[in-house]
């Protein structure tokens, strides 16, 4: 299954206090449940202001349309194509 990378604009986000993204954690995987298996967030990385998240889903709608439920931003969305790492160079 495809794995997607989201970009979300959220200034302050880097500043979030941890209760608040223990919040937004969870209505995110709220939102997840309610649309069952096919789309999976793996993780998400947090910066000063945008918040940078994996998911693992069927297509780019499904991620859209998670991002319309939970009401979070997503700014962009691309597609991994592949992933590297410091031993691609080693092939």
């Amino acid at each position: 299954m495809p794995k997607y990378i989201i970009e979300r604009e959220i200034p302050g986000a880097g500043s979030m206090s941890a209760e608040t993204l223990q919040g937004i954690s969870r209505h995110s995987c709220g939102v997840l449940q309610e649309m069952g298996p096919s789309i999976q967030w793996v993780e998400s990385f947090v910066t000063p202001d945008k918040i940078y998240c994996v998911y693992i889903a069927p297509n780019e709608e499904a991620v859209r349309e998670h991002a319309m439920k939970g009401g979070f931003p997503a700014n962009s969305v691309c597609e991994v194509k592949t992933i590297i790492d410091p031993t691609t160079s080693e092939g």
